[in-house]
């Protein structure tokens, strides 16, 4: 017994040593990155911006963790648009910059607008006179069209150049759902809607395949347009290497034949180039400046009282947070509506820039953010710049403003309700032999569940079309408010097609082609202020919030890393099943994804 009690009493002895000693380490490292964060290192002469592209590209930056910055993970895994833009910016006025370093090319980009608007960035950068060089073992398409804006682009040895063109094939699940007794019910208003018809359909409609081709070739022929200024080809040439890229590189050379880079080396010459740029020896190393330590240098704290306030709001529209379906960030109604409010109520605000980057999502929630935003322009301008899309209730958020910017390969417009419900009786009943039964006071007391699991739900059925008509008059009255437009004209470009902000221009759903920038200054001559600052809302966690959330966190965000890498192709139908499951039934949502690597 006295020998038990020895080896507890140093069990515990043991864990309270170890306690100690991790405070003490903590408190260390805490020490270190607070003494770190006060004196901010400034960058030194003759250095260079290093773009690491890889990761995603999102509208923001996403929250990480404190920690992340010390790994080495902020510019990897955090890669927000507003990030790479500043530094951008920044680079190009700190006179230690002498140039750009785009090192690798698998980046993948939410929309084709998030590329187009980093390359803009670029092509900004170069006005000053410094130099651009990209190199990459490989190069996904996107990739490539953000590196054309590079002075020089070098490809690896051994690399290869995704160079295709756009579009590609969606999934239709009819058929397995006949082979497993389900049917999709839908309602909805315009003929362009296609979101339904991945579970309604076993091909692809003509009038989506109208809309979608029409987009994605306005994209492409952008695309084309700016890569052949860059590289000294026409656009014809390019889009010919695009058809024939597959069989004709057989030798990485080609593509140096065919100007698609300036030439081919390993990675030890790429540095003695940039070396020989900087104008110092090969035995002294490069001064690298990151993504994270070029915003560092913002020492822009000189704020005016009056403030043009920018509001990010990108992601999908959700009436409530869709925990533990997905890590991707959302537009929660009621938490953007009371956003709103605030800023209307903030005196110091005295415009809102509204940036959505979003496909839409629940209707109502679309709603009662177009009516937040109705509010708040009874106090102050507003003011939308669309990002990469702004479609459905994406543009149904954005119709209140007062004026609307869009970067020219936005995607708009979809102006368009759908409802959508599977019913699983042949499942169910047929086959599985379950039975239904019970009472009710009238007559469509369960037409839930009958809609689920009912034989006949042609009633039911209309009761949701009628559901769903009104909320597409509702969304013409309302964009027909804001654009000061008629009713009948929107309807004759709405019926849920999805346009390019370079054909809604003329149609009148967006009022100018600009960049974030632009609707910042516009938001700030309609307000009629001309000394202000601006501010990013919602305002971010800040570093021990950040802390405490990493502590305290679900392990989402890795099972959902787990599940795409697992699912691959099929990780986008699986979860959008089950998002189908919690979200609203009334749906102002783009048809299709826009991801482009």
């Amino acid at each position: 017994m006295k020998d038990f009690f020895k080896y507890m009493l140093a069990t515990i002895c043991g864990i309270v040593a170890m306690g100690i000693f991790a405070g003490i380490i903590f408190m260390i490292s805490f020490a270190s990155m607070i003494a770190s964060g006060s004196a901010t290192p400034e960058v030194k002469d003759n250095s260079v911006l290093v773009i690491k592209m890889s990761g995603t590209v999102n509208e923001q930056a996403e929250e990480g963790t404190p920690f992340d910055a010390l790994l080495g993970a902020a510019d990897m895994e955090n890669l927000g648009l507003d990030n790479i833009v500043k530094a951008i910016e920044l680079a190009k006025n700190n006179d230690h910059i002498k140039g750009i370093y785009l090192e690798g090319g698998t980046t993948s980009f939410d929309t084709p607008a998030t590329a187009q608007q980093v390359r803009d960035a670029l092509e900004d950068f170069k006005k000053s006179g410094k130099w651009i060089i990209a190199y990459s073992d490989n190069y996904l398409q996107a990739n490539y069209y953000v590196a054309t804006a590079a002075d020089s682009i070098f490809l690896n040895k051994t690399g290869v150049i995704d160079f295709k063109g756009l579009g590609g094939k969606s999934y239709y699940l009819t058929g397995l759902f006949e082979k497993v007794g389900v049917r999709y019910q839908c309602t909805r208003v315009g003929k362009y809607k296609s979101a339904v018809e991945s579970m309604t359909r076993k091909d692809m409609s003509e009038n989506d395949r109208e809309q979608r081709l029409t987009l994605y070739q306005g994209i492409w022929n952008h695309w084309l347009k700016e890569m052949a200024k860059s590289r000294k080809v026409t656009e014809a040439q390019l889009n010919q290497l695009a058809d024939d890229s597959i069989m004709v590189f057989a030798n990485v050379d080609d593509y140096k034949t065919a100007k698609l880079v300036d030439d081919t080396m390993y990675p030890e010459a790429i540095k003695a180039l940039i070396k020989n740029k900087l104008g110092i020896g090969s035995d002294e190393d490069i001064n690298q400046v990151s993504i994270s330590e070029m915003l560092d240098q913002d020492d822009d704290k000189d704020e005016a009282d009056a403030k043009v306030a920018v509001y990010y709001a990108y992601g999908e529209i959700v009436d409530q947070p869709l925990t533990g379906l997905s890590s991707d960030h959302a537009i929660v109604g009621n938490e953007i509506v009371e956003d709103l409010q605030k800023l209307a109520d903030d005196e110091n605000v005295k415009a809102v820039v509204l940036r959505v980057n979003s496909p839409g999502g629940s209707a109502i929630a679309s709603e009662q953010i177009w009516h937040a935003v109705k509010l708040l322009k009874e106090k102050k301008p507003v003011v939308v710049s669309m990002g990469g899309y702004a479609a459905s209730g994406g543009y149904m958020i954005s119709a209140a403003a007062n004026y609307i910017y869009a970067e020219p390969t936005t995607i708009t417009g979809s102006i368009g309700i759908f409802g959508l419900l599977p019913n699983f009786n042949e499942l169910v009943t047929d086959k599985l032999g379950v039975t239904w039964d019970g009472v009710q006071t009238n007559k469509h007391t369960d037409y839930d569940t009958n809609l689920m699991f009912g034989k006949n739900t042609d009633e039911e059925l209309r009761f949701l079309q009628a559901y769903v008509d009104r909320g597409y008059d509702t969304f013409l009255s309302i964009v027909a408010e804001g654009r000061k437009m008629k009713k009948e004209e929107v309807h004759e470009i709405a019926q849920g097609r999805v346009w390019l902000a370079t054909d809604a221009l003329p149609i009148k759903l967006v009022d100018k082609l600009g960049s974030l920038n632009d609707a910042v200054k516009k938001a700030a001559e309609l307000a009629k202020v001309e000394e202000y600052s601006t501010a990013s809302y919602p305002q971010k966690a800040s570093w021990f919030e950040s802390l405490l959330n990493s502590a305290t966190g679900s392990k989402d965000t890795y099972l959902d890393e787990q599940m795409r890498e697992t699912l691959g192709e099929l990780y986008e139908p699986i979860m959008d099943m089950r998002k189908d499951c919690k979200r609203n039934r009334l749906q102002a949502r783009l048809p299709f994804a826009t991801t482009i690597r």
